[in-house]
């Protein structure tokens, strides 16, 4: 175990991977959230670059999942249009990522705390962005933003779902496109950790092992999606995360 994880205690991965059981449920449900409950989660025993680590591996196996669940042609189509969005979120994404080892803890938990407080609140409160059609200036911009937040988090999901809600995405659609958009930024995290030594020997060994816990807690997940109401499930997914962003927030300024 020492040599395993040689940074967490026995009883510390045990409850790490029930924080991976309960944010791949989260994501099955509603196709986004992972590294956001993830984080949110496991900061409270464990310091904000450690989290970062752990839900690395955890995210790129559950969005190729949830990527392909229609088929290879259907996540090639979603790339293809929205591939600005992509390439935009992909080079901020690297160059964010540098600057998490420089980063004090609180700034990181305020950066992670602020948007996911004010999507989970106004999605609540019934307000909803609208956009007429996909354009690209728009969505470079948008991008650009997602890109920046989850290199510096390891989460982007806020921002991606406002987004593709604006454009009235359907919801078969919303949740392919949700897994192509982070399974890609999951691979630009891979390797933009690597390059900025949070996921390096000490560390990859516990986001490998928190693999399994993620797919277990989405694979449950997709099939509560598929047979209750998903409305339900989504406001009650919004007032969890509104809870962790506060939580986080609180601790950012309060300590």
């Amino acid at each position: 175990m020492d040599t395993l994880f040689p940074l967490l205690t026995t009883g510390e991965l045990m409850l790490a991977c029930l924080v991976g059981v309960m944010a791949g449920l989260v994501k099955g449900i509603v196709g986004f959230a992972m590294p956001l409950v993830f984080i949110s989660g496991l900061t409270v025993f464990m310091s904000p670059e450690l989290a970062l680590a752990g839900l690395i591996l955890p995210t790129l196996a559950t969005n190729a999942y949830q990527a392909l669940r229609q088929g290879p042609r259907a996540a090639w189509a979603s790339t293809a249009r929205f591939r600005v969005f992509l390439i935009s979120g992909g080079i901020t994404l690297v160059a964010a990522a540098q600057l998490v080892r420089v980063f004090p803890d609180r700034v990181m938990m305020l950066v992670i705390g602020v948007p996911l407080t004010f999507f989970a609140a106004v999605q609540l409160g019934g307000w909803t962005f609208r956009l007429a059609r996909q354009e690209r200036r728009t969505e470079a911009v948008v991008g650009a933003v997602t890109g920046a937040l989850g290199g510096l988090s390891g989460s982007w999901g806020a921002p991606t779902v406002a987004y593709l809600t604006a454009l009235d995405t359907p919801k078969a659609d919303q949740m392919r496109v949700q897994g192509v958009i982070y399974g890609l930024g999951a691979i630009a995290l891979v390797g933009a950790h690597i390059g900025s030594g949070v996921l390096r020997a000490e560390t990859v060994g516990f986001s490998a092992a928190m693999i399994p816990a993620g797919l277990v807690g989405m694979w449950v997940g997709t099939r509560v999606s598929d047979r209750i109401d998903q409305q339900l499930f989504r406001k009650a997914t919004l007032v969890v995360l509104l809870i962790a962003g506060l939580n986080l927030l609180r601790r950012a300024l309060i300590g």
